[in-house]
């Protein structure tokens, strides 16, 4: 099990701010002391005041939004992706804007959120329950897995420091503060809070161990 260790205050461009996860995030973002710049589609959504956060009124697709709110940050947190209505490409295409805007701003860490479908073949070892609910998301939503291997593609290609965060079923239980750091079917469970999860992402703003990693992170 992880006890977290906090980052030193950053200035972060949050994408997903208004999610079930990025509301997390965001909370504990400032909480921690970070500044924050969030993209949001409907600013009145973020029911959060703070001197330290700056909320940019905008969609993940509107290159000027996204450039607006990466500027003058540290680091990008991107914890957005599809909801029902959206495009079929959201996360690869709003992955694309915001490595644009980026490299234009000479920022280069980027810590991206994604599912226990994501494949990192040379770590993870599934087994029958994983391939299980692999099965289900390639029956249910092939979409979205599509769309998270293709975003992934994008990191890989932009030659920044990234990091995907993986997940497997996400609750709204009360953080515990502690969690495992894995892979898919090594040393993982089936859940993980939201709240957790946020603060292993937040973790990843100094610490370099998963540059370039997709880590696995459940209860």
């Amino acid at each position: 099990m992880t006890t977290p260790a906090p980052a030193s205050p950053r200035t972060l461009a949050l994408f997903g701010a208004t999610g079930k996860t990025g509301r997390h995030v965001l909370a504990q973002a400032l909480a921690a002391g970070h500044t924050v710049r969030a993209l949001a589609r409907r600013p009145e959504s973020l029911d959060i005041a703070h001197e330290r956060l700056t909320v940019v009124a905008g969609d993940v697709l509107d290159a000027p939004a996204v450039h607006e709110t990466v500027r003058g940050a540290d680091v990008v947190v991107s914890v957005f992706g599809q909801v029902k209505g959206s495009s079929p490409t959201l996360q690869t295409d709003g992955t694309r804007k915001i490595v644009d805007a980026m490299a234009r701003e000479g920022i280069r860490r980027i810590i991206s959120l994604s599912g226990g479908g994501l494949p990192a073949e040379e770590h993870d070892r599934p087994k029958a329950p994983d391939a299980i609910i692999k099965f289900l998301l390639k029956l249910i939503s092939p979409q979205v897995l599509a769309d998270a291997e293709s975003h992934l593609e994008v990191l890989r290609a932009s030659g920044l420091d990234w990091t995907v965060a993986r997940g497997p079923r996400l609750t709204n239980e009360p953080a515990t503060g502690t969690y495992r750091v894995g892979w898919v079917g090594v040393n993982a469970s089936t859940q993980i809070a939201r709240a957790d999860l946020a603060t292993f992402i937040l973790t990843q703003l100094d610490d370099t161990q998963f540059v370039r990693e997709l880590p696995f992170v459940s209860r």
